[in-house]
């Protein structure tokens, strides 16, 4: 038997995350957070089931993969209150990915398992997320803590 060079993943790009742990961006879908139509104006209760449904279609990308939100930040700017509170806006761009990285396991042969989380984020403009540069709750991650192992099917 001889020793290959493990081959490269395919992935869209590499975060760095704070802990030294590096993930792939194994697949990444980019909506607008509020589409072209909306029957409401944005305030909590719309923002919230945005979030619901976001939430769900991450669940839906990979069944067996967990998903964890990052809390996105919401403005209120100054304008006038509707009759479900005043306005609340979320950033432009809804983010689902699916990140994978080395199992976490050490006695998990990494050619065989990979550790994987799907995340949703929510951020202004509709870029990948730089590998060093990105926003700093996608690079806090608690991989260890939220992301799980899944053997690699053949």
């Amino acid at each position: 038997m001889h020793n290959r060079p493990r081959v490269p993943t395919t992935s869209l790009t590499r975060v760095a995350l704070s802990s030294g742990r590096t993930v792939d961006l194994a697949e990444l879908h980019l909506t607008p957070t509020y589409g072209t139509l909306l029957d409401a104006y944005p305030c909590r209760p719309v923002n919230d089931l945005r979030i619901k449904n976001l939430l769900h279609t991450a669940e839906r990308m990979s069944p067996t993969t967990p998903v964890h939100l990052i809390p996105p930040p919401r403005e209120y700017p100054d304008h006038y209150a509707g009759p479900h509170g005043p306005v609340e806006l979320l950033p432009r761009i809804a983010c689902v990915a699916r990140l994978s990285s080395p199992p976490l396991n050490p006695t998990n042969d990494p050619l065989l398992y990979h550790s994987t989380l799907t995340v949703l984020w929510f951020q202004p403009t509709p870029h990948l997320p730089n590998p060093h540069d990105t926003t700093e709750a996608l690079r806090d991650l608690d991989w260890l803590g939220l992301a799980r192992d899944h053997e690699v099917c053949p």
